[in-house]
């Protein structure tokens, strides 16, 4: 793109800010400007901004299988997904193009150690958990990791580094997800150089897109992948390729599944299982009215007590079905620095919005989702805060409460 076009472009959507330096860059500098507005989505810009004004629609709870009947079928559900894993018809999605800024480190937040005698990291704690089910099965589900462009590169080396943590390195295959515009309040795209707009990873919603335009796009093909199991790299605790929950998912004859435990508190920072508009849905924590999130039953217990622990199975085939429609985006508040008048500010509060979409989002229009109820102390540790709720500590107490040595 040259500079006449870049200049048309941004003037169709009030972006053209974006070349105000532009005649004090170098040639190297304005090269990578040009490149880097080719590449912006603009139409996104039109896209979050309906998306922010719709809202939630109208909610109504959803059930989740208990833990009482998974226990009673425990054999059943066991027995149809190993055999599901024998075949190669698993594979497992991580999310992991965080950052572990929050944990005090600027590396990919699954480098992060949470050992305390030994070395330790997010990712070898969820490493075990995937070994455990290849080595019972006898086969090996692949991997595929979702990188950004900042962490991608430390993410690939810190596997490699670590022998793959005893995994079978060909069937763990790496991918970068998309990115969107950072925009200040009045929606204008920020720069953090002169030549340099704010891209950020565009949340966890375009996993699939994502994979699918990738060359581990064409391995899932290959390997005639039926069923993917993403899940997040926060938790300690999380069970991957979960024999039972895949067996469960598949007798139910529902499209995808999420597995949830009970909410300590109205108050807790997580999505919660529910219905939207008659629909299966998962509402985020930040926007579930009062009104929903306090509700109390007969018994005294919440309602809308389910909640998610970013763990899910999707069916491949009924995912081609729905790639081609949009998601809404998401606005996330934060703390974006960026230049202006030429000088780098450095906020002290947030001052923008970062777009995301949400892997939430893709329930909706999956036509069904089973909530899967599992044991918390047992599968949900999130690592998010160095102290306090859901922190460092926290997740420790856990993982030795579950026998692992740290």
């Amino acid at each position: 793109m040259d500079y006449i076009k870049a200049k048309k472009l941004l003037e169709k959507y009030g972006q053209q800010h974006l070349l105000r330096y532009y005649g004090e860059l170098s040639d190297g500098e304005r090269a990578e400007l040009l490149s880097a507005i080719s590449e912006i989505d603009f139409s996104i810009l039109s896209c979050a901004a309906a998306d922010g004004k719709k809202g939630v629609g109208k909610l109504s709870p959803a059930d989740a299988m208990p833990l009482e009947e998974t226990a009673e079928r425990f054999k059943e559900f066991y027995d149809a997904g190993i055999n599901a894993i024998k075949r190669g018809k698993v594979a497992a999605v991580l999310l992991a193009g965080g950052q572990g800024t929050r944990l005090g480190i600027d590396a990919p937040k699954g480098t992060f150690n949470i050992g305390i005698e030994r070395e330790l990291s997010i990712f070898a704690c969820q490493m075990a958990n995937l070994l455990q089910v290849a080595e019972s099965a006898g086969e090996y589900p692949y991997l595929f990791v979702m990188t950004s462009t900042v962490n991608d590169g430390r993410t690939r080396e810190f596997f490699k580094q670590n022998g793959y943590f005893g995994y079978r390195s060909d069937r763990i295959h790496f991918y970068v997800q998309r990115t969107a515009p950072a925009v200040s309040r009045d929606g204008k795209i920020l720069l953090e150089e002169k030549y340099k707009p704010v891209l950020t990873p565009n949340g966890n919603g375009g996993w699939y897109t994502s994979l699918k335009n990738s060359p581990c796009g064409k391995i899932l093909e290959r390997a005639g992948i039926e069923w993917l199991n993403v899940y997040g790299v926060d938790n300690v605790l999380q069970k991957i390729c979960d024999p039972v929950f895949i067996g469960a998912t598949l007798l139910s004859g529902l499209p995808c599944s999420g597995k949830v435990v009970r909410k300590v508190s109205p108050e807790e920072r997580v999505g919660v299982l529910c219905k939207e508009n008659g629909l299966p849905a998962i509402v985020e924590y930040y926007e579930l009215g009062e009104e929903y999130k306090s509700l109390k039953d007969n018994s005294g217990g919440l309602v809308y007590c389910y909640g998610v622990i970013l763990n899910y199975l999707f069916n491949v085939a009924q995912l081609d079905k729905i790639s081609q429609k949009p998601l809404p985006y998401h606005f996330a508040e934060k703390k974006v620095s960026y230049i202006e008048d030429g000088v780098k500010v450095t906020p002290e509060s947030p001052n923008a919005y970062k777009l995301e979409t949400l892997t939430v989002d893709l329930i909706k229009l999956m036509g069904g989702c089973l909530g899967f109820e599992v044991e918390r102390r047992k599968e949900f540790a999130p690592v998010k805060n160095m102290t306090g709720t859901d922190s460092v500590d926290t997740a420790r107490a856990l993982l030795i409460e579950n026998g692992v040595k740290l």
